[in-house]
């Protein structure tokens, strides 16, 4: 039951979702573990079945999960957790599962809108070397802000580092959301394998920490590569950008580069290295002002990309009026200007006869590439 639908991306039927999947297996364990203990001598006759899923755990559904969890053993349905995550509990609550968990089977531990900071991660990641095939973790909105560093902050990075590096099989690494500001390279240091995928969103990255990434063992690797909203290329990053966009090319299948500030010029900057991505299959630069000349432009030079199957596009900034001056906004859309812009984009695509590539400026309207899936 693992990898279903509804496991991790909320595409769920209205009957269905990741919540009350987890509660009924949840609920179905537990009582037959209680029915089990109760009948000793049935359930050393019953044959075990292992019930392999993806679990996902809030407030509402963690009593019931723990006391799944700890009943397993002794009934004949086990679980065997797969992904984890976490939403809206206790750095103690997320302890006790995961000391629940078959270490034998988890491959991610996403901790979803935890505020841990820096002490909660300390808590947490000794226990993750549990786990031998945990190759994704997933630590976005936990609150780790390193932008104003202290003696005390500088030490507890460089155990963070270390209990990273103890996670031998990891791949894929979130911290969206976090303040990293120049300590890229003290929270990576000491990890012992190249990445795979890296999401940095909204995590205030400087040049330096661009150009260490460009020049560490991870870039050539990186398969999955999320810097949205934390860049502004005006300030100095583009060139870091650019070094990094080509040390990348070779392995990069997802970029998402939205809400980077960038404008014409940059993207034009960067048109070559994206161009070199040969196996890139996605392109997200939504929330850029970008104009719909070079947003053609653009489609027409990476049409000669074979596997780009879809690219996310802002809403060009000459798609734009300006609004009368007792108006409370300077600007609106102007659903005329952006119709036609769009009629461009798929007579290009209609030219070209590429029908599998799919451009869009619906930011949601996509389901993002899992690494799993790449």
């Amino acid at each position: 039951m693992t990898r279903l639908s509804d496991s991790m991306s909320g595409c769920t039927p209205a009957a269905l979702t990741s919540w009350s999947s987890t509660e009924a297996l949840a609920k179905a364990c537990r009582l037959k573990g209680r029915s089990g203990a109760a009948t000793a001598t049935t359930a050393l006759r019953a044959p075990c079945v292992d019930v392999h899923a993806d679990l996902v755990v809030n407030r509402r559904s963690y009593g019931i999960l723990r006391d799944a969890l700890q009943a397993g053993a002794a009934g004949p349905l086990r679980l065997k957790c797969h992904e984890f995550q976490a939403k809206y509990i206790s750095a103690y609550e997320i302890l006790t599962l995961l000391k629940s968990l078959d270490p034998s089977c988890v491959r991610r531990v996403d901790l979803h809108f935890r505020n841990l900071g820096l002490n909660g991660l300390l808590v947490i990641l000794p226990h993750l070397s549990r786990f031998p095939e945990l190759r994704s973790l997933k630590l976005q909105h936990s609150k780790v802000d390193v932008r104003h560093l202290t003696t005390e902050s500088d030490i507890r990075i460089l155990c963070v580092a270390r209990k990273l590096g103890m996670l031998t099989s990891l791949r894929e690494l979130n911290l969206g959301s976090s303040r990293l500001s120049g300590n890229l390279r003290q929270i990576l240091c000491d990890l012992q394998a190249p990445l795979e995928s890296l999401e940095l969103a909204f995590c205030s990255l400087v040049p330096a920490d661009l150009a260490f990434l460009s020049q560490s063992c991870h870039a050539p690797a990186l398969k999955r590569l999320d810097l949205s909203g934390n860049l502004d290329i005006s300030q100095g990053l583009l060139e870091p950008l650019r070094l990094l966009l080509e040390e990348t090319s070779a392995s990069l299948l997802y970029l998402d580069l939205r809400e980077c500030r960038m404008a014409d010029s940059h993207l034009n900057a960067l048109l070559p290295m994206l161009r070199g991505c040969s196996h890139l299959r996605f392109l997200g630069l939504y929330g850029n002002p970008l104009s719909t000349a070079v947003l053609k432009n653009l489609l027409q030079k990476t049409l000669e990309l074979p596997n780009l199957h879809q690219v996310v596009y802002p809403f060009p900034v000459d798609c734009y009026k300006r609004e009368p001056p007792e108006s409370r906004r300077n600007f609106v859309k102007d659903k005329e200007l952006f119709a036609a812009a769009k009629a461009e984009f798929s007579q290009i695509l209609a030219n070209s006869k590429r029908i599998d590539l799919i451009w869009t400026y619906n930011p949601y309207g996509h389901r993002a590439l899992d690494y799993f899936s790449l």
